[in-house]
């Protein structure tokens, strides 16, 4: 064949692999069987890790296997047991039993966490003859704990998942970390330039919430000190005690969201503030590896990673983060001095009696708004409206051109290999 005639067919491969994209919460949900195994993945935010790999291998366990030891350990201890139940290559039945020299290491996502030393991030998989293959941790003087005991589902050469015996431990991995109760959140946050929200959550009674909160999950936007001096800012002495209450809330939620996960999300994140009053929710947008919170009356870039250790992660953020259910409309700085009032024509000043005009104002800040300028964004309604909208857009355009094209290149295929 030609090799412009297999140009058509490479690309046709290409689009049929973006295609195949995989989901691990939808392949799990199949069997009730791995519902524990699939929630802590959720919760972990591994799911999302899984999904955004394109050659991958899941060694699943059923409900009893697995809660025998997820049961007994903290969120942060079972995120490591399940990374070393996730393989970065492929391998389904016919893998596993035609093995070179009948054993193999093979590289987990424990293995990227920088904490696994020597081979503790890999698993040893060996064929044990007999249509049997053990599994057991790649660390010296490891055992062969657990064996293959069915296929689940496989996407070729993109995931794999299989269902294993047992846990696979490695040495060490079931120490747990020292608890988020040691962790001094005020500390952390005002070393990291957010002294007045450190501040404000101590004098508010927020500190005993959030150390409370965390060993189950959580994540904190702290505004930095800038970010209270900026215009527009509301005068928090005007507020009620329970208002500035559910303002410092609304800056945490109660789940652990990594960097990977804030990307990834799409739908809306409830915060310590939300409750049967009022939603107290944002979204988030990021483009490149950038990340913005939308609240519907502004927005604020996450501007660094404050701490990431599951289950709690701090950010610090360029903006106080304003719900919609305190301020319906942005807060209105300081109002200007009135004007001066306009001469009438009649006492208005000959040309030759003029003075000399004053010198040019300078230009505004960058970033700021003047006072009485339209606002720049939609009202919250019509924001998430235009934003479903186009979200909406962009998924049904794109379908129909890769429809298209698919379709065209598979009759180019077909015309040039007759």
């Amino acid at each position: 064949m030609a090799a412009h005639s297999r140009l058509p067919l490479l690309i046709l491969l290409s689009l049929l692999a973006v295609v195949s994209a995989h989901n691990i919460t939808d392949i799990l949900a199949a069997d009730p069987q791995y519902s524990d195994f699939n929630n802590f993945l959720t919760q972990t935010r591994l799911a999302d890790e899984i999904n955004t790999r394109q050659t991958i291998t899941v060694l699943v366990l059923n409900n009893a296997a697995f809660s025998a030891v997820a049961d007994k350990h903290p969120l942060s201890v079972v995120k490591n047991l399940l990374s070393l139940h996730i393989l970065l290559d492929y391998f389904d039945n016919t893998k596993l039993h035609q093995i070179t020299n009948g054993t193999t290491l093979s590289t987990t996502l424990y293995q990227t966490t920088g904490t696994a030393n020597g081979n503790v991030g890999s698993v040893n998989i060996t064929d044990l003859k007999g249509g049997k293959v053990g599994f057991g941790s790649a660390a010296s003087g490891s055992k062969l704990d657990s064996t293959y005991t069915k296929s689940v589902k496989q996407i070729p050469h993109n995931i794999s998942v299989i269902e294993i015996s047992a846990p696979i431990i490695a040495p060490g991995i079931l120490a747990a970390p020292p608890p988020s109760a040691d962790l001094n959140i005020t500390a952390l946050i005002e070393k990291a330039g957010c002294k007045t929200f450190a501040s404000l959550i101590s004098t508010n009674g927020l500190v005993k919430t959030f150390q409370s909160t965390a060993d189950k999950g959580l994540t904190i936007f702290a505004p930095n000190d800038e970010a209270f001096k900026a215009r527009g800012v509301p005068d928090l002495s005007k507020l009620t005690n329970a208002e500035v209450v559910s303002l410092l809330q609304y800056h945490a939620t109660a789940k652990y969201l990594p960097v990977g996960s804030l990307k990834t999300t799409k739908d809306a994140i409830n915060t310590l503030a939300s409750n049967g009053a009022g939603k107290y929710d944002f979204t988030v947008s990021s483009a490149g590896d950038s990340l913005t919170i939308h609240t519907g009356v502004d927005s604020s870039r996450i501007a660094d990673t404050v701490l990431d250790a599951t289950p709690l992660s701090i950010y610090s953020v360029d903006s106080v983060l304003l719900p919609p259910e305190l301020f319906a409309t942005s807060p209105s700085p300081a109002p200007a001095p009135e004007p001066a009032s306009s001469p009438s024509p009649a006492s208005a000043p000959t040309p030759a009696e003029a003075p000399s005009p004053l010198p040019a104002s300078p230009p505004a800040p960058a970033g700021e708004t003047p006072i009485g300028s339209p606002a720049d964004a939609p009202s919250t309604a019509a924001e998430r409206s235009t934003s479903a909208g186009k979200s909406d857009g962009v998924h049904v355009k794109a379908s129909a051109v890769l429809t298209v094209t698919v379709t065209a290149l598979s009759a180019l295929l077909i015309s040039t290999i007759m």
